[in-house]
């Protein structure tokens, strides 16, 4: 079954791009808003949620395309739809000087309210542990 694309949109309260792009493109950045743990290795991901010492779930993702101070594509190594992605991007406002969090995201149908509660519950985990 074919997922469908989603998009989430969050203005961010930085106006550095090297601190922004720390958090969407690094373990550490990564580790402090979308999973309890992330490890990178020569452009794979893994994503740890949950103690590792109990319940715990780990995906892999594979980078499929990346540009410094712009964006970070990847795809779960256990993807059954090749066209779906993640994609965390970010893009700067000439008026405001302000920067803007692009995310994309696929889902089943069945699955986007519970895919954008998720990313409502990231993006407020990255505004308590990075102020943005």
């Amino acid at each position: 079954m074919k997922k469908q694309k989603i998009t989430v949109e969050y203005s961010l309260k930085s106006t550095s791009p090297n601190i922004i792009w720390g958090l969407i493109s690094t373990e550490g950045g990564l580790s402090r808003w979308i999973a309890d743990d992330v490890k990178e290795n020569n452009g794979k991901f893994t994503f740890t949620w949950g103690d590792t010492w109990s319940h715990h779930e780990s995906r892999t993702a594979s980078t499929l395309d990346k540009a410094r101070h712009s964006f970070l594509r990847l795809q779960w190594d256990d993807e059954t739809d090749p066209d779906a992605y993640l994609e965390l991007r970010m893009s700067h406002s000439e008026v405001t000087g302000g920067f803007t969090l692009h995310i994309t995201d696929f889902a089943l149908e069945e699955d986007i309210d519970s895919l954008y509660d998720i990313w409502e519950q990231n993006l407020e985990q990255l505004r308590q542990t990075s102020g943005l």
